[in-house]
């Protein structure tokens, strides 16, 4: 999962925004590594929305000057909530399905939460989904 941003120089700075999150941009300054700044200002807005239990809008193909990968651990959090809320189910109905309960599917959707792989198939099988799991190398 990636996100685009759109950057430009702004004086001696660097502004990095993401079209697809409203409100979410950064300035990295001269000689800072603007893929980390903007790593960080993505994760913090992304983690924000989680946090706050909305959906963040999930990531569109466009044009972008820089794209910035959702670490894994983030992505899981936000594919789960984006399932859930697409199947039209609440986080008890949920995790009736699953076979769970309805504080371990809010730890799911949260930022700091670290699930097994066991309970990521569970959750998937009850939402109809396989769990894809997948090694990439840096460079694809």
């Amino acid at each position: 999962m990636r996100y685009g941003a759109i950057t430009r120089k702004e004086g001696k700075r660097t502004l990095v925004e993401f079209p697809d999150c409203p409100g979410c941009q950064t300035f990295a300054e001269p000689g800072e590594d603007v893929k980390k700044v903007a790593l960080e200002a993505l994760e913090g807005w992304l983690e924000a929305n989680l946090v706050a239990g909305k959906a963040p809008p999930r990531p569109r193909a466009r044009k972008a000057s820089l794209w910035i990968v959702v670490p894994a651990k983030l992505a899981v959090k936000l594919s789960i909530r984006w399932a859930r809320l697409q199947a039209g189910l609440t986080q008890a109905q949920l995790a009736k399905l699953a076979g769970l309960s309805q504080p371990q599917i809010a730890k799911l959707e949260q930022p700091d939460h670290n699930p097994t792989i066991d309970t990521l198939e569970r959750v998937a099988s009850a939402l109809h989904a396989t769990l894809n799991v997948e090694l990439l190398d840096k460079a694809s």
